[in-house]
């Protein structure tokens, strides 16, 4: 029988290891699973390379996990903002690799990395210090950037509510990066408010088939994005 739900969040996360590749889902705090966050931190994993949106805000989620010292390396589209305290005392430090990447670009790497996608031409970033020793091409008129996907070995996301196969569904801006991500992972966790019997998740309703979730672990607390 398939039955991808895990007791515990503990449980869900403890076999990740030192170095691993964390894709993290989140439009700032809005679908930021901050209890796996919270869970990494305490597991001890470090000399992590995390690919988010941004990076973390305030004291919480991810700026949490980087001001434990626990990450190498960030991808993210928008570093510094007013507490972005964290990030920015260990970037000036240099304690913290950025590979700044633009959102669109971002978005559309991780989901080249689920769809098997080897590469893009994109014209975001073209002539600028981003385009540095990537190959450029001239198509119709316009150039081009190259770029890769990104795969990881972990995905961390947050969804609203899932079977015991791991389908998904998400609440209204909590989804954000949380399917693509999930295609993107060898390992996707997901935490979710509820899990239902299956059969009761509307088929039109699934966002993320359960082929791209390993774990999920119920979390009655989880506060609802706005």
């Amino acid at each position: 029988m398939i039955d991808k739900i895990f007791a515990t969040p503990e449980a869900a996360l403890a076999d990740v290891p030192d170095g691993a590749t964390v894709m993290i889902g989140g439009f700032g705090n809005a679908g930021m699973p901050s209890e796996l966050i919270d869970c990494l931190i305490a597991q001890g994993a470090k000399e992590l390379t995390v690919i988010n949106n941004n990076a973390g805000n305030a004291d919480a989620g991810l700026a949490a996990l980087i001001g434990a010292g626990r990450v190498r390396k960030i991808l993210c589209s928008f570093p510094r903002q007013a507490d972005s305290w964290h990030f920015d005392k260990l970037y000036r430090a240099g304690k913290l690799e950025l590979e700044l990447v633009p959102q669109g670009t971002l978005a559309e790497r991780i989901r080249a990395a689920g769809a098997g996608i080897g590469g893009f031409f994109t014209p975001t970033a073209f002539g600028t210090r981003l385009a540095e020793g990537k190959e450029t091409r001239h198509i119709n008129g316009r150039d081009y950037v190259l770029e890769h996907p990104i795969h990881a070995d972990y995905a961390l996301i947050k969804a609203d509510r899932a079977d015991r196969w791991g389908n998904l569904s998400y609440r209204k801006t909590a989804r954000n990066f949380g399917p693509i991500m999930a295609a993107a992972a060898k390992c996707t966790v997901a935490q979710v408010r509820e899990t239902v019997e299956l059969g009761e998740l509307d088929p039109e309703s699934v966002v993320t088939p359960g082929i791209f979730v390993k774990r999920v672990v119920r979390l009655a607390t989880l506060r609802k994005a706005p």
